[in-house]
């Protein structure tokens, strides 16, 4: 067990539009992740929970990062949504996952702290990602590799260490305006367009980012529609056990 006091996670999942089967499994992944840290230097434990009240600032005092997993429509009132806003004030690391950017779109600043807005997406298909090259020394790209070695009979899909595509499943969001086109975002992760159809942004289509926000940081991954990315894919978690690291500031 690690001597380090573990960090508290939201993982907050409510939907007031549409929600998504893989919700289940992306809590037990997250639920199991925290169980893994657990034996790290960095440790964190969750709390998971589909109830708005616990956005206050006595209520989101508690925790380092929220991740909120999948969450649709106008999942916060205003007043909820204020208080989301002084916990990244205050320093607070927010992680949007997939559907995260199709949500609280009466808020212009909650899609400025996501870093897009969804606009639609063609069918589940295969497609070539890669990571953003000239955003290689991120610390959130440190874990993005491909193993060389199989686990439990299914070897990790989810990265690689060198400008090079690989192949991945899932449903490719189009957002209203390109986030490749806001300054402030880290791209990290782009598909590309040419492998699958219905893209609409082109050579610069982005899939995941992290930025510098009011006091605070985000990370958004437009990945994980399915179950097997949360429970299939060891690589696609620790990029997200990276990601909380980075929005907690306990990894540079």
């Amino acid at each position: 067990m690690s001597s380090a006091e573990p960090i508290r996670v939201l993982v907050f999942s409510r939907t007031v539009a549409y929600r998504h089967d893989s919700i289940p499994a992306s809590i037990k992944a997250l639920e199991d992740l925290a169980a893994t840290s657990l034996t790290t230097s960095q440790p964190f434990g969750t709390t998971a929970t589909e109830d708005p009240t616990i956005f206050t600032p006595s209520g989101l005092s508690q925790f380092r990062v929220i991740i909120l997993l999948q969450c649709s429509g106008e999942f916060l009132d205003s007043s909820q949504l204020e208080a989301l806003k002084g916990f990244v004030h205050s320093g607070g690391g927010v992680i949007g996952l997939h559907c995260a950017s199709f949500a609280m779109e009466s808020s212009e600043w909650y899609g400025r702290l996501i870093g897009g807005v969804f606009k639609d997406h063609p069918e589940p298909q295969m497609a070539k990602i890669r990571p953003v090259v000239n955003n290689m020394d991120h610390p959130l790209l440190t874990v993005v590799k491909r193993p060389q070695h199989e686990s439990e009979g299914k070897k990790t899909m989810f990265g690689v260490t060198t400008d090079k595509e690989w192949d991945w499943f899932d449903e490719y969001y189009n957002f209203k305006t390109n986030p490749w086109d806001n300054p402030h975002l880290q791209i990290l992760l782009a598909v590309n367009e040419e492998t699958y159809t219905g893209g609409t942004h082109g050579e610069r289509h982005p899939l995941a980012w992290a930025q510098e926000f009011e006091g605070g940081r985000s990370f958004y991954n437009s990945l994980g529609h399915f179950n097997d990315a949360y429970l299939e894919d060891p690589g696609f978690m620790a990029f997200i056990y990276k990601a909380i690291l980075w929005t907690a500031r306990l990894d540079n």
